[in-house]
C-alpha cells in the first residue's frame, strides 16, 4: 500500500547513482539491479531516480527513459520512487513532464533553474508552472552551489502556501538560518529534506524530515539507522553514527559528485568506477583516502 501524502518522503531517500560499463560507457543494468536490491534490503525509505547523482545530464532521452523504467520495474512497489526532472527552461520542463510516464512514480524532484539566474519572482512562477503541470506531488530542490541561485525562505514558504501540489523542499543551501526560517513557518505536512549528508543530523534535530542522501548508496544501513534514531529523538544513538560517517561524508565530495561516491562504491565492490565526461574519476590520493576511511571504519 502506498504511503499517505503526509508520510510520503519521510526518512532516508537515496540519490541513486547510475553504474556504467567500461565498454562504451553504457548503462550497467546488472549492477544497477544489484545496487537497488542492496539499498532496499538495508532499510532505506525511498529512492530518487535520475537526480544529479545519477549523471542524468549526460544521458540521452532514451537512456533516461530506460533507466527510469528499469528502476520502477526493479523496485516493484517496495518503496516510493521520486523522479528527478528539472531545467532552466520552464516550458521545456513542463513539456517533458507532459511526455513522461509517471507509472510507479510517487513524486517529482525539480531543481531550481540554473545558469540563467532568475530572481525570486521568476523562481516562484517557474515552480507554479511545474506544480500545475505535474500529475504527482512536487519537491523543490534548492542547491545554489550547483545552480548559481538561492531560493529564499520567503519564496519557498510562498510556494508552499500557494501550491497544494508542492509538498516539500530538498534544502542544500548549507544555510541553517534559512532552513530554520522555513521550518519555523512552514505549513502543516510541508516536508523539509536535507540535501547535504553532513548536515542531516543537525537539520533533523531542528525539525527536518530526513535526507536525500548520496552516502546511502554506499552505507544505506548506517545512514538509515542514523536518520531513524535522530527522527525518534534518540540522539545518543544517532550522534555516534553521524560522527562515524562524517569523514567519509566530507571525502566523497572533495572532487565532485558522483565522482567520490562512485569511487567508494567500487571500493565496496558494488560497481565499476566509470563516469561520463565532463566528470572524471577522483585522483589517486583521494581514492586511497576513501579506501582507508572505509576500511578502517566500515569494512568487515
Amino acid at each position: 500500500m502506498a504511503p499517505s501524502l503526509n508520510k510520503l518522503f519521510i526518512g532516508t531517500g537515496v540519490a541513486l547513482v547510475t553504474p556504467f560499463r567500461k565498454q562504451q560507457e553504457t548503462v550497467d543494468f546488472t549492477k544497477l539491479e544489484m545496487l537497488i536490491e542492496h539499498i532496499i534490503s538495508s532499510g532505506v525509505d525511498y529512492i530518487v531516480a535520475l537526480g544529479t547523482t545519477s549523471e542524468a545530464a549526460t544521458m540521452t532521452e532514451s537512456e533516461r527513459s530506460a533507466v527510469q523504467g528499469f528502476i520502477v520495474e526493479t523496485v516493484a512497489g517496495r518503496c516510493p520512487i521520486m523522479l528527478g526532472l528539472g531545467g532552466n527552461n520552464t516550458l521545456s520542463v513542463t513539456d517533458t513532464i507532459a511526455r513522461t510516464n509517471f507509472d510507479g512514480i510517487s513524486g517529482l524532484l525539480s531543481v531550481t533553474p540554473y545558469y540563467n539566474k532568475p530572481n525570486q519572482r521568476g523562481l516562484y512562477q517557474h515552480y507554479r508552472s511545474v506544480a500545475e503541470a505535474s500529475p504527482v506531488p512536487v519537491v523543490m530542490y534548492n542547491v545554489p552551489g550547483r545552480t548559481g541561485v538561492n531560493m529564499t525562505a520567503e519564496t519557498t514558504l510562498a510556494l508552499a502556501a500557494d501550491c497544494a501540489n508542492i509538498i516539500g523542499i530538498k534544502e542544500a543551501s548549507g544555510n541553517l538560518q534559512q532552513v530554520m526560517d522555513i521550518l519555523r513557518n512552514r505549513p502543516d505536512n510541508f516536508k523539509v529534506i536535507s540535501g547535504d549528508d553532513a548536515l542531516t543530523y543537525p537539520m533533523i534535530t531542528l525539525g527536518a524530515d530526513g535526507v536525500i542522501s548520496v552516502m546511502s548508496n554506499a552505507l544505506p544501513a548506517e545512514m538509515s539507522q542514523m536518520v531513524r534514531f535522530a527522527m525518534k529523538g534518540d540522539l545518543k544513538k544517532a550522534l555516534p553514527l553521524h560522527y562515524r560517517m562524517l569523514p567519509l561524508m566530507h571525502a566523497i565530495f572533495e572532487e565532485g559528485n558522483p565522482s567520490g561516491i562512485k569511487a567508494l562504491l567500487e571500493i565496496e565492490g558494488q560497481i565499476t568506477n566509470v563516469l561520463r565526461l565532463p566528470l572524471v574519476k577522483v585522483s589517486k590520493p583521494l581514492y586511497n583516502k576513501l579506501s582507508t576511511l572505509y576500511n578502517e571504519g566500515f569494512r568487515g
